[in-house]
């Protein structure tokens, strides 16, 4: 073993703990929660191609010099082709990398070593991640002053401001990334609290509770007896609660087709 290379007990160990297969089943807590925690790579591989044998090797090697930081976990696409629909898998090896249930890099085809750690090196948390990791209101807008870009930070403040009710405020905060779905329901969320209708109020407990199940079930509802402006708030909303609640959960295409049936 060279080095700074990986230690002799993690070695003996890598079979069980360095790359880990997943499938369906196993998917959304060995991957999506897990991301929670560290960023998980995601190998989508085939035994018949020629080129994931070859990036195999180089993907847990590289990963295993990063002692732990980063999880691995791979995908036979022949076994698991629904995880392939799901990723829009259309060439392997593809790698994608999760962080907080959210692909957030990914590359595709063999890559020699000095991509691939530069690729895994991007995943490590930066100062900002680390101050976000505090979760309170100040170690958030200091993760926001390192990196305003910092998606993370910016809706984990516009959510806590919102449960504070702060609902002004909170609004600014996501309104400072209205590409990001989340960010844009948060918005949402914002006005229809600033308005504070009696009619929402079912919703906005609901919010604030985290039961985002039983919010998208009460804003599906609005949107179909409203009109208006107030209708786009709550699509909005119901689309900030299906990506709150992440694509495997059981309410999510239920809830997509009632939306669509609603608003169509």
């Amino acid at each position: 073993m060279t080095a700074g290379g990986p230690s002799p007990e993690l070695m003996a160990s890598a079979p069980e703990t360095l790359k880990v297969e997943v499938d369906q089943a196993s998917f959304p807590t060995e991957v999506l929660e897990r991301s929670t925690e560290r960023p998980v790579v995601v190998d989508f591989w085939a035994a018949w191609c020629g080129p994931c044998r070859q990036l195999g090797p180089v993907l847990e090697q590289e990963v295993s010099r990063l002692e732990g930081q980063v999880l691995l976990r791979a995908v036979d696409v022949d076994q698991s082709p629904e995880l392939a629909r799901m990723f829009a898998i259309r060439g392997i090896p593809a790698v994608k990398a999760f962080r907080d249930g959210h692909v957030v890099a990914e590359f595709v085809g063999a890559q020699p070593a000095a991509q691939v750690r530069s690729f895994l090196q991007r995943l490590l948390p930066s100062e900002a991640d680390l101050l976000a990791e505090g979760g309170d209101e100040a170690s958030l807008r200091a993760a926001l002053s390192a990196d305003p870009s910092h998606l993370s930070a910016r809706r984990q403040l516009a959510e806590l401001l919102l449960r504070e009710g702060r609902s002004r405020e909170a609004g600014e905060v996501a309104a400072l990334a209205p590409q990001d779905r989340v960010c844009d329901g948060l918005c949402a969320w914002a006005q229809l609290q600033e308005a504070s209708g009696a009619a929402d109020g079912h919703l906005l407990a609901a919010l604030r509770a985290g039961d985002f199940a039983q919010a998208a079930t009460e804003a599906i509802g609005g949107v179909a007896d409203s009109s208006g402006e107030r209708r786009d708030l709550l699509r909005r909303v119901a689309l900030l609660c299906f990506e709150q609640l992440g694509p495997e959960h059981p309410a999510v295409g239920p809830g997509r087709a009632s939306l669509a049936s609603s608003l169509y």
